[in-house]
C-alpha cells in the first residue's frame, strides 16, 4: 500500500476511533473505587488484564487478540456495574470473543479448556450467556479500532518512507510496550491514536533516528494532535515502562499456568513416553501382481487353513488361539 492510501486509511481510523472508546466517566469511577468496596477497583481490573496476558501467551494468541479483549473488557466495565465475583467470567468471555474475531478457527481454544486453564469456577453455559450479554451491551461490535491498529499503520508508513529499513523502529517491541501499558487502566482513557503515537515517539527517541522523528511529527500534524497532549502521554508511557522494568514491579506470572501432576502420574508419563511397543516386522515383499484374482480368492476362502497358520504366531490373539485348540481337540 502506497503512502497516500496509508494516510487516507489513517485519517479514516482516526475519525472512527471514538466509537470504540470506553466511557471516561465509568473508568474514573473504577479508578476511585477502593479495593474493599463491593464494586470493581482499578487494581482488580489491572490484575485481570494481566491474567488475560498470561492466557494469551499460554494459548499462543496474537497481540491483536489481547488488545481487543482488553478493549471489550474496559468498554463493558465502564458501562455496567458488576460485582467482583463476576469479573473472571466477564474477562474470560471478552478473551473468547476477541479470539473468535481475530484468530483462525483451528487455533481457537475450546471454551471448557479456557475456563479450566484460567482456573475459573463457572461453566460453559455461564460463559455463553455472559458473551451474549456483553455483545448486546456493546451493540454487537466485536471488533474495534485500537491502539494496535494505529501502531501497525504508523509502522507501515514508516517503512514506506524509510530509505534504510534498519532505521525503522521494531513493531514487535512496540507491541510489547503496548501490552505493558494496557495493564494499567489509566491508559484506557487515552485515544488509541494518541497512545500509539506516544509509544512511537518514545521508541523513535530511543533509536535516535532523525528521519523517524521527522516522520512522527508529520503524523502528529496530519492528525492535528496537540503538542501538550502528546507530551503528557509520552511522559505517562515513559514512566509506565520505567516502572515495569524495575525489579519491584509485579509482572504477569506465566508460570502459574504450568501443568501440575502427581508423582504417580508423572512416573506413568515417564515410563510410557519412552516405551516402544513390540510389533511384528512387516515383510518388505509386496503383492505379486502375477497372481490372479482366483488365487487371491482361494487364499481368502481357506479360512480354517489361515486360522491354523496364524494361530502359531505369537502376536495372534490368545482367545482365538484357545478357540483353535478346542476345534482340533
Amino acid at each position: 500500500m502506497d503512502a497516500f492510501k496509508l494516510m487516507k486509511e489513517l485519517r479514516l481510523n482516526y475519525e472512527q476511533q471514538d466509537d470504540y472508546l470506553p466511557r471516561e466517566a465509568g473508568l474514573s469511577l473504577i479508578e476511585s473505587t477502593s479495593q474493599d468496596d463491593s464494586r470493581i477497583s482499578a487494581k482488580s481490573r489491572d490484575a485481570k488484564v494481566e491474567d488475560l496476558w498470561s492466557l494469551t501467551s499460554f494459548f499462543g494468541y496474537s497481540t491483536q487478540t489481547f488488545v481487543l479483549a482488553v478493549n471489550l473488557l474496559d468498554r463493558f466495565l465502564a458501562m455496567m456495574r458488576i460485582q467482583p465475583k463476576h469479573l473472571s467470567c466477564v474477562s474470560i468471555s471478552c478473551l473468547h470473543m476477541a479470539a473468535k474475531a481475530t484468530e483462525d478457527e483451528c487455533n481457537l481454544a475450546p471454551a471448557d479448556e479456557l475456563i479450566r486453564i484460567g482456573q475459573c469456577r463457572f461453566t460453559v453455559s455461564d460463559l455463553s450467556r455472559m458473551e451474549k450479554i456483553i455483545s448486546e451491551k456493546l451493540g454487537f461490535k466485536s471488533k474495534a479500532i485500537t491502539a494496535l491498529t494505529f501502531l501497525h499503520l504508523y509502522h507501515q508508513i514508516a517503512l514506506s518512507h524509510a530509505t534504510d529499513r534498519k532505521e525503522s523502529v521494531s513493531l514487535e517491541k512496540l507491541e510489547a510496550q503496548l501490552r505493558v501499558c494496557l495493564c494499567r487502566i489509566s491508559f484506557s482513557k487515552a485515544k488509541p491514536s494518541l497512545l500509539a503515537l506516544s509509544l512511537l515517539m518514545q521508541e523513535t527517541e530511543a533509536v535516535q533516528s532523525e528521519d523517524m522523528l521527522e516522520l512522527t511529527h508529520h503524523i502528529q500534524r496530519h492528525l492535528k494532535v496537540l503538542e501538550s497532549e502528546l507530551v503528557y502521554w509520552c511522559e505517562r508511557v515513559a514512566q509506565c515502562l520505567l516502572d515495569y522494568a524495575s525489579p519491584e514491579c509485579c509482572k504477569p506470572n506465566h508460570r502459574k499456568l504450568l501443568w501440575i501432576v502427581s508423582r504417580r502420574t508423572a512416573q506413568n508419563l515417564h515410563s510410557s513416553y519412552c516405551s516402544v511397543p513390540e510389533l511384528p516386522t512387516i515383510p518388505e515383499g509386496g503383492w505379486d501382481e502375477s497372481e490372479s484374482e482366483d488365487s487371491c480368492e482361494d487364499v481368502l476362502s481357506s479360512g480354517e487353513d489361515s486360522l491354523s497358520s496364524d494361530a502359531e504366531d505369537p502376536f495372534f490373539p490368545l482367545n482365538l488361539r484357545h478357540h483353535k485348540q478346542l476345534l482340533h481337540a
